[in-house]
């Protein structure tokens, strides 16, 4: 086996410029990688992505999961088969519990105690970015909270700092519980936090994420906050809707049409 010195050498400087700096360099280093998928001619942007969930349509279809099967499928998301160890992207959450500060006796009675979607809500001021301390968790400027699995030290702060549960973490290795994986996205490790991303890899080549285009009721809606002729922007202009737990400041961008 060959050894490069003077490869080993830049590598190692690299490296330690990368720990030192932290992300904008890690950033400046990857934009020339061939992995990287920012410069896909067809790809979405946005100034400020978020996601409408149309909780009316979403209940027409009893018992449906249809998005959270191809968010966990196309994603590599293991099923350990016990809620222990379970690691989940977008799931079912009762109405009651999604949304404790939202009391309403009067709200119709379809709604109570009734699922609703739920997911990682990208806020503007999210706060388990403030607490990573390797900057694995980190906003884009579309708003996107991104995780970069390879950064992650397993500390778990993100996960204590996220106030709405949208954080799993492997306690074990998730490989052998996923039951077909996708060559196309990587699969995690034991130690490692993950979450929904809006589906950051699909926008880069042009697709919606995975659960809007699943979703055979159209109850998902995702577009452009900040463009006012988007169709997000004109459903909630056209409809009242709540965010969860928007008393802590977070600015979270998945509302919900009741």
């Amino acid at each position: 086996m060959s050894f490069d010195r003077r490869k080993f050498i830049k590598i190692a400087g690299l490296t330690t410029i990368v720990t030192l700096t932290g992300k904008p360099v890690f950033d400046a280093i990857a934009a020339d990688s061939p992995l990287n998928v920012s410069t896909e001619p067809n790809r979405l942007t946005a100034k400020r992505w978020a996601m409408a969930v149309n909780t009316k349509k979403c209940l027409e279809k009893e018992g449906c999961t249809d998005c959270i099967t191809a968010c966990h499928h196309i994603h590599n998301v293991p099923d350990f088969g016990n809620p222990k160890d379970e690691v989940k992207w977008i799931w079912h959450e009762k109405y009651e519990n999604a949304f404790l500060d939202q009391e309403n006796e009067y709200m119709e009675e379809k709604l109570k105690d009734k699922p609703v979607l739920v997911f990682c809500n990208h806020c503007d001021n999210p706060p388990c970015v403030r607490v990573c301390p390797t900057q694995a968790t980190f906003r884009r400027e579309d708003g996107i909270v991104m995780m970069d699995w390879h950064r992650c030290i397993g500390c778990r702060y993100c996960v204590a700092a996220c106030p709405y549960g949208s954080r799993s973490f492997n306690w074990r290795d998730p490989r052998p519980f996923i039951k077909e994986i996708v060559p196309d996205f990587p699969t995690r490790t034991r130690g490692v936090v993950e979450k929904c991303t809006f589906c950051d890899e699909r926008l880069a080549i042009g697709l919606q994420p995975a659960c809007v285009e699943a979703c055979k009721e159209k109850a998902l809606v995702f577009g452009d906050l900040e463009d006012p002729k988007s169709e997000i922007r004109e459903l909630l202009k056209a409809n009242f809707s709540i965010r969860r737990k928007p008393a802590l400041g977070t600015q979270p961008e998945v509302y919900y049409i009741v």
